[in-house]
């Protein structure tokens, strides 16, 4: 699935006021992505990353801003011309992993490198939800009970299973 379709959705979601829609919106994106999205779309609407704490704070934010924004380097023999790719959901999804996995001496010129290539592929309304959900601050009304219920509507299984099945796990991404 492509960034751009959960970053639209979204976008809609903090647009309505009304539970019921909110609801239709992330049911009907949770219905479209595959199996290994799920856990993606449900964690990033839900307004944080399936990795945790993955040690970006504001400045590494702004330096794989600046690394984004930078002239690419030149083409190579190997490189192919044209536009790139649009982003999908697992090649950032990816890119948070790798972030996860950092540690030791340079890891803040390192962050700033993996975070880099994701954001130069994106748009600039999907930076704008990557920053908002790296930093914590995606608000758009679609947290806790909101996304159990959309994924019990998406599976069509009863909200009570959903319910148990999450309060058993202690979360939510596997169950869906």
């Amino acid at each position: 699935m492509r960034l751009a379709e959960l970053v639209d959705t979204s976008a809609a979601i903090a647009a309505t006021p009304a539970r019921l829609e909110k609801l239709a919106l992330l049911a009907d994106l949770l219905r479209r992505a595959d199996r290994e999205e799920v856990p993606i779309v449900v964690a990033w609407l839900s307004g944080h990353l399936r990795q945790g704490r993955i040690g970006l704070g504001g400045s590494a934010l702004r330096a794989a801003i600046e690394a984004a924004d930078a002239p690419p380097p030149a083409p190579t023999l190997f490189d192919t011309p044209g536009d790139p790719a649009p982003l999908e959901l697992r090649d950032v999804d990816t890119a948070f992993d790798r972030l996860a996995d950092l540690s030791g001496a340079g890891v803040a010129t390192k962050r700033a490198r993996v975070l880099a290539e994701p954001f130069r592929r994106a748009s600039r309304r999907e930076r704008e939800f990557l920053e908002r959900l790296v930093m914590g601050e995606l608000r758009q009304g679609s947290l806790g009970g909101l996304m159990t219920d959309a994924v019990a509507r998406a599976s069509d299984l009863p909200l009570a299973a959903i319910r148990r099945a999450a309060m058993l796990t202690g979360d939510l991404e596997p169950v869906a």
